[in-house]
């Protein structure tokens, strides 16, 4: 049985002047479903913390929490599964250890990497970019832009293929015309001047 996966993904990052937990409580309470917790600068023990402080936040309001790579400390977090970034990583032996019950997603950056992920027969979803530049991660991946997604078209894509890097407000009417079954988003909420306001109009423009 295919697993829900939301249309919208709302990433949090690290910011000098907000939580991730207060991250999460602005885009929950605005309505977001789906929140992906995504830190590499902390030791397992805070990364503990801060997610089950995140998954108490996510519970009160039905959202799906998935947390980025760390797919190890699934015994010790109250989440519904994982997103993994590292393209070296044996998706298959992480789906064995995670369990079928929980949510495997994967990044991809070419055809190539989408249609290998999507062969596994293991994993709910593809992030797929960078769309264009993002702060947020290095940009040392080629940027697809709209013509990258619209490739797509072209092959038997099944499974949610999800945009990421970059997308801003403006991009997501034609980012869903070429075809993706949804968009993540990150500084485009968290930089903008009210956060909880510019989750609501990703919704209206989405669904």
């Amino acid at each position: 049985m295919k697993k829900y996966i939301s249309k919208f993904h709302y990433l949090t990052q690290d910011l000098p002047n907000r939580s991730h937990a207060e991250q999460a409580q602005i885009a929950c309470s605005a309505g977001a479903n789906w929140v992906q917790y995504r830190c590499m600068t902390k030791t397992d023990d805070e990364l503990v913390d801060e997610i089950n402080d995140i998954a108490e936040i996510c519970d009160d309001w039905g959202a799906t929490l998935i947390i980025t790579n760390h797919y190890h400390l699934l015994d010790r977090v109250d989440v519904q599964g994982v997103h993994i970034e590292d393209f070296e990583a044996d998706l298959r032996s992480i789906r064995q250890k995670i369990g079928e019950d929980k949510t495997l997603g994967a990044s991809s950056t070419n055809l190539e990497r989408l249609l290998y992920v999507q062969k596994l027969g293991v994993v709910d979803y593809s992030g797929y970019g960078p769309f264009r530049h993002t702060d947020t991660k290095p940009n040392n991946k080629p940027l697809l832009g709209f013509e990258g997604y619209q490739q797509l078209q072209q092959y038997a894509i099944e499974m949610p293929v999800i945009a990421v890097g970059g997308v801003q407000l403006a991009d997501v009417d034609h980012l869903l015309e070429a075809g993706v079954y949804g968009i993540a988003v990150s500084s485009a909420v968290n930089l903008s001047v009210d956060p909880g306001s510019m989750v609501k109009e990703f919704y209206r423009k989405i669904y």
